[in-house]
């Protein structure tokens, strides 16, 4: 008999609502799902998933439902504070020749929402404001396994615990790896949702994706958010030492008319000298704003520990990361697909199966979070002669890219299609 059968998820995000619902269609797996929220989530703004996590997506059968939602343009056009264009790529356009998927921007309590319905039709039990406070290991032999405690005295017993639980895993600190916990990265960003209506004429019709404009503070953008861009996501990502008070975990979201405003303020300051009609464009849609939230990033180390015993980390509690490669989804979806891949045999050993997804995530995990880093040295703090130097480096790039056909030869996308399915186990 399998040692398999009863896994118990913590986290009711993007990862844990996955994991349940491959775990149970593809594996038979017995899944129950906890969240300490008392409810679903609203937190968050709008995530992008590229073409290696939308075939995946595909194969876990909420790829249609993801875009009737999200908007799907996968332009990139970088704008210049001095006015004009420095450059427009299609940046996913040489993966989605090759594997048939391209790029989709969704609100991510859309992306929640499509992947609960896709769970409760499973009948997989969610359970909301459950607290765990213990998990008490098993030993590895048939019959035994990992008793989860919740707070109020309820206990769960499961074969497999997986903490699909992010950065701040309760996992992670009650057994995997208690001493290892998150860094901040230097960078923060600022977003919000505002509806399309009511913006510039023609202003949200002429996006064709995701547009973006340095400045001497950091770098704004702005994607639509919705497949009727109906909504738009612009966001200020930026180096900052870390603010004092708000809540560090999840960032914190101003409502209030002072606050909202004193940032509106602070952003129309570093728009003031930027010219063109994109700039414009931006301010209108500062002007817009009514809720922002501020999100200090937070990532993990390389290098720690993702299982011990019964208990295995995927996604964000195992290898947080910067976002900007926009992997995160993507990265928490592959952990899910390899690890359903591994527990494909029912007679490979439950440790044999967690040090080999070990050895496999590695190098991967290590490739993505080096290129995030990478990426986010766009957003650091300059000056004048900084953000001229930035936008000519960008203008010459993209100049040697068309001369040299580097979009044509993958350059810079060969990560986009990197199947999970296809690798060695």
């Amino acid at each position: 008999m399998s040692e398999k059968r009863k896994a118990i998820i913590i986290g009711a995000g993007p990862a844990g609502l996955a994991t349940a619902l491959r775990l149970k269609t593809h594996n038979g797996l017995d899944c129950m799902v906890c969240e300490v929220r008392s409810e679903p989530t609203t937190l968050g703004g709008a995530v992008g998933i590229p073409p290696n996590g939308l075939r995946l997506l595909d194969r876990l059968g909420v790829y249609d439902a993801l875009c009737a939602r999200g908007y799907g343009g996968r332009l990139l056009t970088v704008h210049s504070a001095r006015g004009g264009v420095l450059g427009v790529k299609d940046w996913v356009g040489w993966a989605r020749e090759r594997i048939g998927y391209g790029y989709l921007r969704i609100k991510r309590v859309d992306l929640v929402d499509v992947l609960l319905e896709a769970v409760q039709k499973e009948g997989i039990e969610v359970r909301y404001g459950v607290k765990i406070v213990g998990i008490e290991e098993g030993g590895q032999g048939q019959g035994e396994g990992a008793v989860v405690r919740f707070e109020g005295g309820r206990e769960e017993k499961a074969d497999v615990v997986l903490g699909c639980d992010g950065i701040h895993s309760v996992v992670r600190r009650l057994v995997v790896d208690p001493g290892f916990g998150g860094e901040y990265s230097g960078f923060a960003g600022s977003f919000s949702i505002v509806p399309a209506d009511g913006l510039r004429d023609g202003a949200v019709n002429a996006m064709a994706g995701l547009h973006a404009m340095m400045t001497e503070e950091g770098m704004v953008m702005v994607n639509p958010c919705t497949a009727d861009k109906g909504e738009v996501m612009w966001g200020f990502s930026r180096e900052v030492s870390l603010p004092e008070g708000g809540d560090s975990r999840d960032g914190w979201e101003e409502t209030r008319k002072a606050e909202v405003e004193g940032f509106k303020d602070y952003m129309l300051k570093i728009l003031d000298g930027a010219r063109g009609e994109w700039a414009e464009t931006v301010k209108d849609i500062v002007g817009k704003t009514s809720v922002v939230k501020f999100h200090p990033i937070y990532r993990l180390p390389l290098g720690g520990r993702w299982h011990k015993g019964r208990c295995l980390l995927l996604g964000d509690a195992a290898h947080a990361m910067s976002p900007h490669a926009g992997q995160g989804v993507s990265m928490a979806i592959e952990d899910v697909f390899l690890l359903s891949r591994l527990l494909e045999d029912p007679s490979r050993p439950l440790l044999e199966v967690f040090a080999k997804f070990d050895e496999i995530r590695r190098p991967r995990v290590d490739e993505i979070y080096t290129l995030a880093a990478k990426n986010a040295d766009g957003r650091r703090k300059t000056g004048p002669w900084g953000l001229w130097m930035k936008e000519t480096v960008f203008d010459l790039y993209m100049s040697v890219s068309g001369v040299l056909g580097l979009d044509q030869r993958g350059v810079g996308q060969k990560h986009l299609i990197y199947d999970i399915d296809e690798v060695e186990i």
